[in-house]
């Protein structure tokens, strides 16, 4: 999943970014709220991380205006004001999810998982296919009931591959699900990965098919 973090906060905005990747998320970092209306309209994310006081434009503004485009993207605000109107303004204007600072990631990641799940009827549920079991609570894959360990960008491609089950899914959709804007990303790094996921995925009853001109296809084999 890609999501986007808003925050002025250099230090923090760094902070957030590295803990996120640990957790297998590719991030992208907006320290100000025109910055982040741009890069709302130019990528596709999962959730958006919101500070509310931004530079330029401020992140109650940044939310009203993403509702009012009919923008559905789970968004949780992180603010140091955690008073019962600040709150009651934050969820008014449409966020999904309100966490005050000082938090730990961990929650941070909870709350992550559980506007997803909200926002994503299949990602709230475990997903088949043959002997690969993706669990979208936990985010965690299982072939044959043990778990398949996979590097942060493997599991980005298996992931999207997964959530778009019985659909063809572009090289160009798998590398924005994997990497960043500030990302140096190899024009053949999706087939490095794919070809690993492959490796890792033999013996199993699943197959990453290859539709040339078109992407790639996750399927049951026998």
């Amino acid at each position: 999943m890609r999501l986007l973090v808003v925050e002025d906060n250099k230090d923090l905005a760094a902070w957030l970014g590295k803990a996120l990747r640990q957790a297998q998320y590719a991030v992208d970092i907006a320290h100000d709220g025109e910055d982040a209306e741009h890069m709302l309209k130019v990528a596709e994310y999962s959730a958006m991380i919101l500070d509310l006081a931004l530079p330029k434009l401020d992140g109650l503004t940044l939310l009203k205006r993403l509702r009012q485009s009919g923008n559905k993207l789970p968004v949780i605000i992180l603010t140091a004001n955690a008073s019962l109107d600040g709150r009651v303004a934050g969820l008014d204007s449409g966020a999904d999810d309100y966490l005050a600072k000082p938090f730990e990631i961990a929650e941070l990641e909870a709350r992550i998982r559980a506007v997803v799940r909200r926002g994503q009827d299949r990602a709230s549920s475990e997903i088949t296919v043959g002997n690969l079991r993706f669990s979208g609570g936990t985010r965690q894959f299982f072939v044959a009931g043990e778990p398949l360990q996979l590097t942060p960008r493997e599991y980005a491609v298996l992931e999207q591959l997964v959530m778009k089950l019985g659909n063809t899914v572009s090289k160009a959709a798998l590398s924005e699900s994997v990497f960043g804007f500030d990302d140096e990303a190899d024009p053949s790094a999706i087939e490095i990965y794919v070809h690993r996921l492959r490796k890792k995925l033999e013996g199993s009853s699943v197959q990453i098919a290859t539709l040339r001109g078109l992407g790639y296809l996750l399927r049951h084999v026998q």
